[in-house]
């Protein structure tokens, strides 16, 4: 059995001592996670110590027989960990009202679905709901967070060819941020993106939706692709 497995095993069973030297080694894997949620209105050391409850919590929950890195699990819980209190008690807290709204349009979309047997298109929803399509698009895209990065971009690659790592416990890290920088994007090139990728809605379609040209969609799309590398190229 290596060292960090003895460790892990004797901090299941209550050993202290093997806990506390398990997040000394791990410093740097929380921190690492920590550094992607900065300049969101929470202390760092705050942000750290919730990364440290999230890593106890995966010293706690780590099958030993899972035959797999323990940062590599960690690190997800970590980054849970911090993201679900930033999500719930912190600056990215959505409004009730935004909650309410998005409740009606998925009510509304789950009964379209059921009586016409398919996926009901943003103008049908909006014919009944009275909200219109692009109110819809943000308001959904306000409450989900985006979980599929693999449609391709304009260039051939998906979304997680810019990211570029290969460490298992990185790429993890990575796709996060990858989320963090579309937020961080301007309102219509951080749409087009959640709309072109994420709802995967032709060019026109989303032109539609945000009203202005194809063309501007196409250009909206390659600046907010290039503004993203440039986030992953430069740091």
């Amino acid at each position: 059995m290596s060292a960090t497995a003895e460790l892990l095993r004797a901090a299941q069973e209550g050993n202290r001592e093997a806990c506390e030297k398990i997040v000394v080694e791990n410093s740097g894997l929380i921190w690492s996670v920590v550094q992607r949620y900065q300049g969101r209105g929470t202390e760092r050391d705050d942000l750290y110590q919730l990364g440290c409850l999230g890593l106890l919590k995966a010293i706690q929950g780590f099958d030993l027989s899972y035959g797999t890195c323990f940062s590599t699990y960690a690190v997800p819980k970590i980054a849970g960990e911090i993201r679900r209190f930033l999500r719930d008690d912190g600056p990215l807290k959505v409004g009730r009202s935004i909650r309410e709204r998005a409740q009606e349009v998925y009510n509304v979309r789950v009964r379209l679905q059921q009586e016409r047997g398919r996926e009901p298109t943003l103008s049908e929803i909006a014919d009944v709901t009275g909200l219109a399509p692009e109110e819809i698009a943000r308001t959904e895209m306000a409450v989900r967070v985006p979980e599929s990065l693999q449609q391709e971009t304009l260039d051939g690659l998906p979304l997680e060819g810019l990211l570029g790592t290969e460490a298992p416990e990185e790429g993890i890290v990575e796709r996060l941020a990858l989320r963090e920088a579309i937020n961080q994007l301007p309102e219509k090139e951080r749409m087009t993106i959640l709309l072109r990728y994420f709802k995967n809605l032709t060019q026109e379609q989303t032109a539609r939706i945000l009203k202005v040209s194809q063309v501007q969609i196409s250009r909206l799309e390659r600046q907010s692709l290039k503004r993203l590398r440039k986030i992953f190229l430069d740091g």
